[in-house]
């Protein structure tokens, strides 16, 4: 099944980043979006820690993309903190920060006289999520594949500028802080932002 949804991505990647700028040229923009990170309970296999709970995080993203009227391309940066609630129904004092690079496409969809733009968005990359628990384990971290898709509204605020509202889910693959250690990661993720075009 993973296999299967990792396929999918590639192929709506490949095709969002070939259609629209074979037919004509794009236009560049940045963005940036913070919002909340609600990651979900952690499954752990390999340790002592069954279940890691989180507390309600933060999140941050920056972008660099080419926008080819219904199709966009970018590569983005991405930054989430959350607090460690509990492990295995005990309190701790704990954190996980994840830091990802992705390249992301997406589809606009066009609504003649409106201000509204809704879209569909997928995402591929990579993130380093790292493991810092006082008393409890040395911060640990590890590299993975991450994907993420999502959907939004562009709203048009000002010529070349959109505000920006949208979720989107993240996950990465199995996480391993410590040999023979598999942690699941993902998160969903609602973010405010804009977006400036040139």
């Amino acid at each position: 099944m993973k296999k299967t949804c990792m396929s999918m991505i590639a192929a709506l990647l490949v095709f969002l980043v070939s259609t629209p700028f074979a037919q004509g040229a794009a236009n560049p923009y940045v963005s940036v979006s913070a919002g909340l990170g609600l990651l979900s309970d952690s499954d752990v296999e390999g340790s002592w820690i069954n279940e890691i709970d989180y507390k309600t995080g933060f999140a941050v993203n920056g972008a660099l993309g080419l926008s080819g009227g219904m199709y966009r391309i970018e590569g983005a940066v991405g930054y989430q903190v959350n607090d460690w609630d509990k492990v295995n129904g005990d309190d701790v004092d704990a954190e996980v920060s994840i830091l990802s690079f992705m390249a992301n496409g997406y589809l606009d969809i066009d609504m003649p006289a409106s201000l509204i733009t809704p879209y569909l968005m997928v995402g591929a990359g990579i993130a380093n999520v790292d493991f810092s628990a006082d008393d409890v384990v040395d911060s640990e971290d590890d590299t993975v594949f991450a994907y993420q898709l999502g959907a939004g509204i562009g709203f048009d605020a000002a010529p070349n500028v959109l505000l920006d509202l949208g979720y989107r889910y993240f996950a990465t693959a199995d996480v391993s802080p410590e040999e023979d250690v598999d942690v699941s990661i993902a998160s969903h993720n609602i973010m405010a932002g804009v977006r400036i075009g040139f």
